[in-house]
C-alpha cells in the first residue's frame, strides 16, 4: 500500500465514523466539499500538506498523531522506500 493510499483511507475512516454528510464534514474540517470527494474517490489525487493540517485541526489532532494513527492503522505503508 502507497502512503497516500494510507492516507486516504484514514481520512475516509474518520469521514465514515463521523456519520456527518460531506457538505458537513467538509465544512467541520476547513476543506471543500470537492476536496473531500476527491480524497474519497479519486486515486490519482494528490493532496496537500494544507488540507491534511486543515483536516487535523478539525479533528482536534496535531499533524505529528495525524500521521501517527495513519502509521499505526496501516503499518506495511511506508512514507518513504
Amino acid at each position: 500500500m502507497e502512503y497516500n493510499e494510507a492516507i486516504y483511507s484514514f481520512i475516509k475512516k474518520l469521514f465514515l465514523e463521523s456519520g456527518l454528510s460531506k457538505r458537513k464534514f467538509a465544512k467541520d474540517h476547513y476543506i471543500e466539499d470537492s476536496t473531500l470527494r476527491d480524497i474519497l474517490s479519486k486515486e490519482d489525487y494528490q493532496i496537500s500538506l494544507v488540507t491534511i493540517y486543515r483536516i487535523c485541526e478539525g479533528e482536534n489532532l496535531n499533524p505529528a498523531d495525524f500521521f501517527k494513527k495513519v502509521e499505526q492503522m496501516f503499518p506495511q505503508a511506508k512514507p518513504f522506500k
